[in-house]
């Protein structure tokens, strides 16, 4: 895998997954840009050296459907001001090629909300688990989730993947389409190379005694997570 400080975007197209799940108040107005700011170092980064910029992420939980309280086009003038630089939008990240070509260097792209569509967190949708064709419908979506995050790597040159807290998940735009880039062409951004480094340090050098404080809703997404550390620390709370 490339890093990124090291590659020259010069006459590329980089497409980056950011986590801009920023929280809205009633009238659509950005509450808390940390997020946007946190992303910003990765793509001034593509823009000062000479590339065009395509720019992916998710807004809250809209479960395959259009929902236009969690549309992204509500943080375009924030992503602009952030970037001090005029930014385009994309009303379907999967019907944006058309304006993905068209980018010149220095331009940006920013996709509509990844998870309008279902094929990006490659969940069923309609269905449940228990129903007796739940099985067929999963491997359908995988099938689909595939050709989604097919679409989403045509329009780029260059993979960046800037969105710690998603990358666990194996969703189109995170794990799925880094397979459509050779190892050259695909990095992690500057905001996701800190917060490994961050991990990677604590866990190489920790001072004893170790406690690790692990927290969230779903269980069963943080169990590998304990089972790696249980013999890592001293306390696990």
């Amino acid at each position: 895998m490339a890093k990124i400080n090291d590659f020259n975007f010069a006459g590329k197209k980089a497409i980056v997954r950011v986590d801009f799940n920023v929280p809205l108040n009633e009238k659509g107005e950005i509450t808390d840009d940390t997020r946007i700011r946190g992303a910003v170092p990765t793509l001034k980064k593509i823009l000062a050296d000479g590339g065009a910029l395509i720019i992916m992420s998710h807004m809250g939980k809209p479960k395959g459907k259009i929902n236009h309280k969690l549309s992204l086009s509500q943080i375009t003038s924030a992503v602009a001001a952030a970037l001090e630089c005029p930014v385009k939008f994309a009303q379907d990240s999967a019907d944006a090629k058309s304006q993905a070509d068209a980018l010149m260097p220095g331009e940006v792209l920013l996709l509509e909300n990844l998870r309008f569509h279902p094929e990006e967190e490659g969940k069923p949708v309609g269905i449940e688990k228990d129903d007796p064709n739940y099985d067929a419908a999963k491997k359908e979506m995988k099938t689909r989730q595939t050709e989604f995050a097919k679409t989403l790597a045509s329009y780029a040159d260059v993979y960046v993947n800037d969105a710690f807290g998603t990358a666990h998940r194996r969703h189109a735009s995170t794990a799925v389409i880094a397979d459509y880039f050779d190892d050259d062409h695909k990095m992690l951004g500057m905001l996701m190379e800190k917060e490994v480094t961050a991990i990677d340090n604590v866990m190489k050098n920790a001072q004893h005694p170790f406690t690790a404080i692990i927290g969230g809703s779903k269980v069963s997404s943080k169990l590998a997570v304990i089972k790696n550390l249980l013999d890592k620390v001293d306390n696990l709370i």
